[in-house]
């Protein structure tokens, strides 16, 4: 087992497929410039979220999106592939339903920007997230770090490594 994946949680490729996870790393490598590896990162990202939102519907519904845009743009390709994306809802994501996407402006949670919920609730949603994905997934890994929202912030703005992230509790007080 490594530190950045428990044994329980599949990966993005099993997710989505191996045809379905390459045509997806190949489209946004192609439309971003980036590299394969980092691409690569940014999909298993994306499932992680959408993994995380089927497992604890009534604890992650309609939260706070804690993934940098990127992340949603994959699931916006993702969902445009129907019969696929209905197939990972329903048949492998551990809720087995559909997750439905709702739109929000992406510059109403940057820096700056007025939140629609106040930033205080918006922050707590954000830490919500973290010892879910650690229960699920393991530690945040360097790889992880740049595409969840809060996980960055506490590292670059607030100087925390890693494994402090990693052991926040679900009572965690906001940033």
């Amino acid at each position: 087992m490594t530190p950045a994946a428990a044994p329980h949680a599949p990966g993005a490729a099993d997710l989505l497929g191996a045809a379905l996870h390459e045509e997806t790393v190949r489209h946004f490598t192609t439309k971003t410039g980036h590299e394969r590896g980092h691409v690569e990162h940014q999909v298993r990202e994306c499932l992680r979220y959408l993994y995380l939102v089927s497992l604890h519907p009534d604890r992650l519904g309609g939260l706070f999106l804690p993934v940098e845009q990127e992340i949603d743009e994959i699931w916006h390709f993702l969902i445009l592939q129907t019969r696929e994306y209905r197939d990972l809802c329903e048949e492998r994501l551990p809720g087995r339903r559909f997750v439905h996407h709702r739109s929000i402006a992406y510059g109403d949670y940057q820096d700056g920007g007025e939140l629609p919920r106040g930033r205080e609730r918006s922050a707590e949603e954000a830490l919500r997230w973290i010892p879910l994905y650690t229960a699920a997934f393991g530690p945040f890994d360097r790889d992880a770090l740049p595409h969840w929202t809060i996980v960055a912030f506490l590292n670059g703005q607030l100087g925390m490594g890693l494994a402090e992230i990693s052991a926040l509790a679900p009572s965690a007080p906001p940033a």
